[in-house]
């Protein structure tokens, strides 16, 4: 999992938001001399590094200078860490060089001052590393930038939700809650046109990067709404607070999870939230009110085993196939539901995929034991006790030594009602209706930080502002286009004040 690390920004002329794609990285401003300081401090604390990662295959740019080559890359691990490298081409290797920094600096601030290409010139191997918990740092400077309160929440060791508070005018009425994750998946840069962590725009205005549609954009367009209405001098009467959190893409355990068990959650007193949603292609924008729930399922058989010559019965083999045909025979019933109903959505059917198969030491050995793991995503009106005993008897009916252990079971699903019986999708409606955006109210068929919220009582929907464009969330090549950005933060601007302004409920006491 590749936690906030580091990626770029940018400016889209005049005084349009900055846009971070990619892991998050920490822009500061510093006066000359504070640069210089700290810049001395550091090359004098030059230290010999020994082991970092070899250079990336692909370079990411050259300067204009031959002498000098720039690289990018992620170190190697489960935590990897981005880092940006000069190699002198033309020049005898001395040293090799490792600069470290603290939060006002990130390895494009050593790119800026030149540092990278002067070491380079002298014949140095120079590396700069991007420390995580940079995006928690950028958190803590936008809140002073923006006179926002900033409070961080260590939810499990290095697992940090940063919380960014906005006071409403009358704290006995129950706030607004603006989610995101701060983590992305990995990314294979060998099948992406550009670099996934530099921000590249095409010249047709595309955005590539992981993290653009999934989900940076949503999390700068919150921040950008917000800047907005205060500059323009608004208050309202309910609280906003903006939760970044870590660890979604690995299903929030070590985030929201845990986060929302704490009394730094219920001390926000959130009757509202909103999160991420997913693209549409059409001219519609989806809006999440319900999740399927993630049971991620092992089934282990035992058998006879023996020399794999022999025509042995009772093998764990036999056991598992039978197993692994009656769960694909329910996925095919599913599937055709699906594809019988136009008006049924993949959110509403429990979708299944065999993900792993694993078992055997050798080709002339029959394992004695055999195992399948599945990835059931149940909808979210499956009486989950009888499907269940479901899934128990076609274990009994493989015969005996077949069990099943689950690496994920959520219990908990709820619904957000979507019509006016809800006062909070009622506000959220009437603002989408009056900018003429055309909603399509679906179940998430993934999951999300949102079933934690929903299930501590507090109504949510998942949304992220992006019609008219594909859907290539942990895809290759994810892209956004910096008018759908744009657009989106124009559309924040208007939900907020209408969320943040619903009278008072009788929820809020």
């Amino acid at each position: 999992m590749v936690g906030a690390l580091c990626g770029c920004w940018f400016r889209l002329g005049g005084a349009r938001p900055l846009i971070p794609f990619g892991p998050t990285v920490v822009q500061t401003s510093m006066s000359r001399s504070q640069v210089a300081l700290l810049g001395l401090s550091l090359l004098l604390m030059l230290l010999l590094y020994v082991g970092l990662p070899g250079p990336p295959e692909q370079t990411s740019w050259l300067w204009g200078d031959p002498n000098v080559t720039v690289l990018a890359g992620l170190t190697p691990g489960n935590s990897p860490i981005f880092y940006r490298e000069v190699l002198p081409l033309n020049q005898a290797h001395r040293v090799e060089v490792v600069l470290l920094h603290g939060k006002a600096f990130n390895s494009h601030t050593w790119e800026q001052l030149g540092t990278l290409q002067l070491l380079s010139q002298r014949g140095y191997r120079a590396v700069a590393l991007d420390l995580p918990g940079a995006a928690v740092a950028f958190f803590e400077e936008t809140a002073r930038q923006l006179g926002l309160g900033c409070q961080k929440v260590e939810v499990a060791p290095g697992y940090v939700v940063t919380v960014l508070t906005w006071p409403g005018t009358n704290p006995t009425l129950s706030s607004i809650l603006l989610n995101s994750h701060t983590d992305v998946v990995p990314v294979f840069k060998e099948h992406w046109s550009h670099d996934p962590f530099e921000a590249f725009k095409d010249s047709e205005g595309y955005i590539y990067a992981r993290g653009a549609q999934d989900m940076k954009c949503v999390s700068i367009q919150y921040l950008e709404a917000v800047r907005r209405l205060k500059v323009e001098g608004h208050r309202f009467p309910r609280t906003i607070h903006m939760t970044f959190v870590p660890d979604e893409e690995v299903g929030g355990h070590q985030g929201m999870e845990l986060f929302v068990q704490r009394p730094e959650f219920h001390a926000l007193r959130a009757g509202f939230a909103l999160d991420e949603g997913i693209a549409n292609p059409t001219d519609a924008f989806t809006v999440f009110y319900s999740e399927r729930s993630p049971w991620w399922r092992a089934h282990s058989t035992g058998g006879r085993p023996g020399h794999a010559s022999r025509f042995m019965e009772d093998t764990a083999a036999e056991k598992l196939h039978k197993v692994v045909n009656s769960i694909l025979a329910f996925r095919e019933k599913e599937w055709q539901r699906l594809q019988s109903n136009p008006h049924l959505k993949e959110g509403s059917v429990t979708s299944v995929n065999l993900t792993k198969l694993e078992g055997g030491v050798a080709y002339n050995v029959i394992p004695a034991t055999m195992s399948a793991s599945f990835d059931f995503r149940v909808a979210p009106d499956v009486d989950f006790k009888a499907f269940e005993e479901q899934l128990q008897s076609w274990c009994q009916a493989a015969g005996e030594g077949v069990t099943l252990e689950f690496a994920q079971k959520w219990m908990h699903p709820q619904v957000t009602p979507t019509d006016d019986s809800n006062p909070w999708w009622a506000a959220f409606s009437r603002v989408c209706k009056d900018m003429n955006l055309t909603l399509e109210p679906e179940i998430m068929p993934a999951a999300t930080d949102n079933r934690y919220i929903r299930a501590v009582g507090v109504p949510a929907l998942g949304f992220s502002p992006m019609n008219r464009t594909p859907v290539l969330l942990h895809d290759h090549d994810e892209r956004l286009h910096e008018a759908v950005f744009l657009r989106g933060v124009d559309i924040y601007t208007r939900l907020l004040p209408a969320l943040a302004s619903v009278p008072a409920l009788p929820s809020d006491s």
